[in-house]
């Protein structure tokens, strides 16, 4: 294991597409050229992670409409995640709902209380082309069922009904961020500004 490289460590921080931008809101295509620029865009996506305190990254939140995501996350036993995925389906979301605070790094200092099933199965390819089967419980089937939506054009306020809805759209326009969101321009890394749990996927 200490041979391995540390994911991103070879990657490129990139510009981050905030809240409105319309790469956001598009369901992402399918990749189908699984060679060298497929693992320099997983590396860019961990290194673009790390620069923002994230636990998981899908590809369009960093202008590429492909489907793909990164993830370094715990679960509620404190057991730490690490890999990707890509053209992932969420094949099992079930369990007891949960309510918990969300955020998402396109939507940088805001979080919500976001219903989300607590148990989560995503399967998909590596950058390799070979299946991956990955289970989460907790909050990494939370991280999971995020990242999915990300692919699919969603994101978590897409989840929230009434006035949290409400809520979190109004400060969403109120945000620092929300005039570049606005205008369509991708945000840099270190514009992010705080997350409360330094965990937004």
């Amino acid at each position: 294991m200490r041979n391995r490289p540390i994911p991103g460590s070879s990657g490129r921080v990139r510009a981050m597409s905030l809240f409105g931008a319309p790469v956001l809101h598009s369901p992402c295509d399918d990749v189908t050229d699984f060679g060298p620029s497929l693992a320099r865009l997983v590396e860019d996506m961990f290194a673009t992670m790390y620069a923002a305190n994230g636990v998981g990254l899908a590809a369009n939140q960093i202008g590429v409409p492909l489907k793909v995501f990164v993830y370094d996350c715990p679960d509620d036993d404190e057991v730490r995640h690490l890999g990707h995925l890509v053209n992932p389906v969420l094949v099992e979301a079930d369990g007891i709902t949960v309510r918990g605070p969300e955020g998402c790094l396109s939507l940088p200092g805001l979080e919500a209380g976001t219903p989300r099933f607590d148990h989560a199965v995503a399967e998909g390819l590596n950058t390799a082309g070979e299946p991956v089967r990955i289970t989460g419980t907790g909050w990494f089937a939370r991280c999971l069922q995020h990242e999915c939506d990300h692919l699919e054009g969603r994101v978590y306020t897409d989840r929230l009904t009434g006035l949290r809805r409400a809520r979190a759209l109004r400060a969403a326009r109120r945000a620092p961020w929300g005039r570049t969101a606005a205008e369509g321009r991708p945000a840099p890394v270190d514009a992010a500004g705080p997350d409360g749990r330094a965990q937004n996927p």
